[in-house]
């Protein structure tokens, strides 16, 4: 008797994002096996996605990012729209590279933070001079921009707000679909002393931050309240992110079906 017959090979797929601990609802098993991909190098992103058991391939958008704030009635629609270019760009690229192996969905992101009216009296004014114009708050520029961002949110309230946009291969022409939502959560600022603010810019942190500030970070002291996804302030709302793809499971007959 042969004790030592050869096992036969186990076939495992060419792709797959999703780990072992992901929870076995359905959105996340139908992406076993897919090929999926994160638009973007944030590693805070990809930190997220993995904490839920997913680990998608990374390839970086090229994307500018430089859509003008202005042709926007509504400015919350700025982030979806940039997330959505840099998820076709993406998909676009891969498809031209490697027609045989293109993407099964790409997710892309875009965080902003606006300037937020206070409330109590500022909030009178400003219902009786007109809306507010919120103003975007990207990435600083340098440390001088950081603490001028800082000082303007201090003791304020801002709002974060990040776009989600998907692309996945569809029949139909362009021969692929777009899906997206935005979060909205709110930041509460506490009353900080010029001596925080200064500190924590000389710490380099914010630099490289939507707003100047990382909440996760040191950024954190700088926080009294968060209303909202504290997920979505790190970087990508998560949470918000699992329901859109059960949502797409059930309402989209070709949601990953090509």
């Amino acid at each position: 008797m042969n004790l030592f017959r050869a096992k036969p090979d186990i076939s495992l797929p060419k792709h797959n994002c999703v780990l072992p601990h992901a929870l076995r609802v359905p959105a996340l098993q139908k992406l076993v096996g897919k090929r999926v991909i994160l638009a973007s190098n944030s590693p805070r992103r990809k930190d997220i996605l993995r904490t839920v058991g997913l680990d998608p391939e990374i390839v970086a958008s090229t994307f500018e990012e430089d859509l003008p704030h202005g042709q926007f009635e509504d400015i919350h629609e700025y982030p979806v729209a940039t997330a959505t270019q840099k998820a076709v760009e993406v998909y676009q690229r891969l498809v031209g590279a490697n027609p045989d192996d293109s993407p099964d969905l790409v997710i892309a992101a875009d965080t902003v933070v606006l300037t937020h009216p206070p409330l109590g009296l500022a909030s009178i004014q400003f219902e009786s001079t007109g809306p507010v114009l919120q103003e975007i708050l990207e990435k600083p520029i340098s440390k001088e921009d950081n603490l001028r961002m800082l000082l303007d949110l201090n003791g304020g309230v801002c709002e974060v707000v990040t776009g989600v946009s998907l692309v996945y291969p569809v029949l139909e022409a362009p021969g692929y679909k777009i899906k997206s939502i935005d979060e909205r959560t709110l930041v509460h600022f506490a009353d900080n002393s010029d001596d925080l603010l200064e500190a924590y810019v000389e710490s380099g942190e914010g630099i490289d931050r939507a707003g100047g500030f990382a909440v996760q970070g040191l950024g954190g002291v700088l926080i009294r309240k968060i209303d909202g996804d504290y997920q979505n302030v790190v970087g990508f709302p998560v949470a918000s992110f699992l329901k859109f793809l059960h949502l797409l499971c059930e309402d989209e007959d070709d949601f990953l079906e090509v």
